[in-house]
């Protein structure tokens, strides 16, 4: 049976585009200006064909190789070993911030009273699928910074609160075109009292793309 290009899932389409974008790009094929602007296509069309269209004046296709490297570079950090059982977090009238690079425990615990909370999980190490936070935020405003290709469930109560969630769930489609089930799934419960609690990305994944790509520039340059 032949199968036609509408027959191909439109996310494998996109991810194959972008990864020919990408390619050609970084072997000094297209200027920044046109990359950029192809990206922006390539992330937003919903048409097989106008996707195929965006690099068919370009000579260089995808090998093997890159597309492993691609992987590994916007994969989820996972490492060997187990997590840690608990994480605490306590703020009373002060604040903090957890990011760079650490190990994320199993649950994650946070107070934050009449403070602010920023939890950084875009370099985080994650040892297992699922983690856990549970939090209880009075008068405080907390902010959390998830990777996109992290899933954010957010089961947490509000009582003359907010949480604003606009990170990645399992219900919305990655154009790195990864089974979300290989995902890390962040867990949130709890109670936002008098509070605004905002999930969010800290870095896109156009910007992820972009930084691989001129990564990839400088290393053939």
């Amino acid at each position: 049976m032949t199968v036609t290009l509408t027959d191909r899932p439109i996310e494998t389409v996109r991810s194959e585009v972008i990864d020919q974008l990408i390619m050609n790009y970084s072997h000094g094929e297209l200027s920044y200006e046109a990359f950029e602007r192809r990206l922006d296509q390539a992330m937003e069309l919903a048409n097989h064909q106008d996707l195929v269209d965006l690099t068919s004046d370009l000579p260089l296709a995808v090998d093997k190789a890159f597309v492993e490297s691609k992987k590994q570079d916007l994969a989820p950090n996972y490492v060997a070993g187990e997590a840690e059982e608990l994480d605490y977090m306590v703020n009373i009238f002060s604040g903090s911030n957890r990011g760079g690079v650490w190990r994320v425990a199993k649950e994650t615990r946070y107070l934050s009273i009449f403070s602010g909370t920023d939890i950084d999980f875009t370099d985080a190490q994650f040892s297992q699928e699922v983690v856990r936070i549970k939090m209880f935020s009075l008068f405080s405003g907390d902010t959390i910074y998830v990777p996109e290709n992290v899933n954010v469930v957010s089961k947490a109560f509000c009582i003359f609160g907010s949480i604003d969630n606009i990170a990645p769930s399992q219900t919305r489609t990655s154009t790195v075109n990864q089974n979300s089930a290989s995902r890390p799934t962040i867990i949130i419960e709890g109670f936002s009292i008098f509070s605004g609690v905002s999930i969010k990305v800290k870095r896109s994944m156009k910007e992820r793309f972009v930084e691989l790509a001129d990564g990839l520039k400088k290393m053939f340059s």
